[in-house]
């Protein structure tokens, strides 16, 4: 039996050693110099250009710790554009715009119905509960903004299930939607870290229609399945129209520029219904799902 008289720890924690040094602290010339501050209690000096390894560090590390508290395995992440707009809005968006703008706003209405998809793709995953090993599966991961990221999380909470969302600091937005569940909304100043955080748990991903951003996380998520840097999963594109509209991804391969199967890696879809059944398909049989004839049909 363990002996209650022996201490767990014979080092004062940093939270007491700080609280110690604020308790004792004597305003003198010394102590008032920024020199005399913690370092891990000095913004300014973690903030400094030096500093930019130990903020990479802290910025990969504090997620991962919080996820690995929170018993998540893995996550269904889900990319999408922040201004497709919740359909019941969609009529209005279109009314307030005249000339050019209206013709964009009713392209934008028209793919309003991948808010629902995204909303009920999230619920099916959120239904899936934990694995064997205790840890909590395909729990719905978002970027944490609105528009589509928004009926990701809002999908999750329909079913009462916690979902993370992965903020990033940009200068006009985002703040997080109204349903990430506030002790999995993560914040990030480095796209770098925040890429890296959807797809070190990811074991399934859906694209929906989106712009820069959503491209920007999506192609490298092929680079990293095509280079084998990153092990196959289920890359699920939504509205195949917009996808073919947008990338020639056929074009690619005939231009030499990616070899034909390359195109397996990704799958197109149009409902939640269907993207969930190709993930099923895929743990089920892996290496069939990669076999399958090619989405596009070279000429």
């Amino acid at each position: 039996m363990r002996d209650p008289n022996i201490p767990d720890h014979i080092f004062y924690t940093s939270g007491e050693d700080a609280a110690y040094s604020r308790a004792a602290e004597i305003a003198t010339p010394q102590t008032q110099d920024p020199a005399y501050r913690l370092a891990f209690q000095d913004p300014d000096f973690l903030l400094r250009e030096d500093l930019r390894s130990v903020r990479f560090q802290l910025e990969m590390l504090k997620p991962e710790i919080l996820l690995d508290e929170a018993n998540i395995g893995s996550t269904f992440v889900m990319y999408g554009s922040a201004r497709i707009p919740e359909p019941k809005l969609a009529d209005a968006m279109v009314d307030a715009v005249e000339g050019t703008q209206k013709k964009v706003a009713e392209r934008l209405r028209a793919k309003a119905k991948y808010y629902e998809e995204a909303r009920a793709l999230a619920r099916k995953a959120s239904r899936f509960g934990t694995g064997e090993d205790g840890k909590r599966q395909f729990v719905v991961c978002s970027g944490g903004g609105p528009s589509i990221m928004e009926a990701a999380n809002r999908g999750a909470a329909d079913e009462g299930a916690d979902s993370i969302g992965l903020n990033i600091v940009l200068p006009h937005e985002q703040a997080p939607n109204e349903y990430v569940t506030p002790s999995l909304s993560f914040q990030f100043h480095y796209f770098a870290l925040r890429k890296m955080h959807f797809l070190i748990r990811a074991r399934a991903v859906a694209a929906f229609p989106g712009g820069f951003g959503t491209f920007d996380e999506l192609f490298e998520l092929l680079c990293l399945v095509q280079t084998g840097k990153m092990k196959p999963l289920p890359i699920l594109l939504f509205g195949e129209e917009f996808w073919t509209r947008v990338v020639d991804f056929k074009a690619l391969a005939e231009e030499g520029t990616i070899s034909p199967d390359d195109l397996k890696i990704l799958r197109f879809v149009e409902t939640a219904d269907e993207a969930w059944s190709l993930v099923e398909d895929f743990y089920k049989d892996p290496v069939g799902w990669k076999s399958e004839p090619t989405v596009l049909t070279l000429d």
